[in-house]
């Protein structure tokens, strides 16, 4: 696949660097290339990043960084299976247990929500740092949802993270699945605090909490450039008003007088 002239392969982490330097100096050139257009592309192209991934991953199987990204990029292609084999991988290899909460996901994805909550209380868990922790807490409230049970999800999203007035990269999000969820059990007016406590932690706009909110409140977005484009159209001014029309009308008026003295001339 193709690959833009100013990407080098510098722009990745330094310690996936370090990783492939124990490939041959070209090989890595050209697997830290792919690696970086996997990361550009996830978010905007994850077709086109799973592609990239795939190159990186036929050049460099054995290197723990490439079985990751080849995850995460079948991962936003909903292709669970894949992402899950690959996740496994690369936790074999570094025994890194980062991608417990990730790999828990996706057995969501592979419609097993009894293995996600398995893995949710599996001692992994004990040693994942807080952001780790809080997507576990995550993962399992929807995993209480995939089986229809609304009440203990929510009761899973209880937590200090939840209730903490700091705003931590994970606040918005938590805050997000515990409004969600309430709203799922009918509790409307909870629900519409928790969106609003949300949007407070949303900076990023990393949900779509605002939209949720207004919906709540019954507030209805109108098309401003729709409502332009039809005032546009109201405005035009019918063919037979325009100046050129009226002009053209007094020609054709000269013309039938002029031809009307000359009969009379001929007369």
């Amino acid at each position: 696949m193709p690959i833009p002239e100013d990407v080098t392969g510098e722009e990745i982490d330094k310690d996936v660097r370090q990783e492939l330097q124990s490939l041959p100096k070209t090989l890595a050139e050209d697997v830290a290339r792919n690696l970086v257009m996997v990361a550009r592309l996830l978010d905007e192209d994850p077709e086109g990043a799973y592609g990239y991934s795939r190159v990186a991953l036929r050049l460099a199987s054995r290197v723990a960084a490439v079985r990751e990204a080849a995850g995460f990029a079948a991962y936003a292609n909903q292709k669970y299976g894949e992402a899950l084999a690959e996740f496994r991988a690369a936790k074999r290899m570094t025994g890194n247990i980062d991608l417990w909460p990730v790999m828990a996901d996706c057995e969501r994805g592979l419609e097993r929500p009894e293995k996600a909550l398995d893995m949710a209380g599996a001692p992994e868990v004990h040693k994942l740092d807080k952001a780790g922790q809080v997507e576990m807490r995550l993962v399992a409230a929807g995993a209480r949802r995939d089986l229809g049970q609304l009440d203990a999800a929510i009761v899973t999203l209880q937590s200090p993270e939840l209730a903490a007035n700091s705003v931590q990269p994970w606040t918005a999000r938590l805050r997000y699945a515990y409004a969600d969820a309430l709203l799922a059990a009918g509790r409307e007016s909870e629900a519409r605090e928790w969106f609003a406590k949300a949007v407070e932690a949303d900076r990023d706009g990393s949900t779509d909490a605002s939209d949720r909110l207004a919906e709540l409140d019954g507030v209805e977005f109108v098309d401003a450039m729709a409502g332009d484009a039809d005032e546009g159209e109201n405005d035009q001014v019918p063919a037979s008003d325009t100046p050129e029309a009226d002009e053209a009308e007094a020609e054709a008026e000269s013309e039938v007088e002029a031809q009307g003295e000359g009969e009379n001339d001929k007369d």
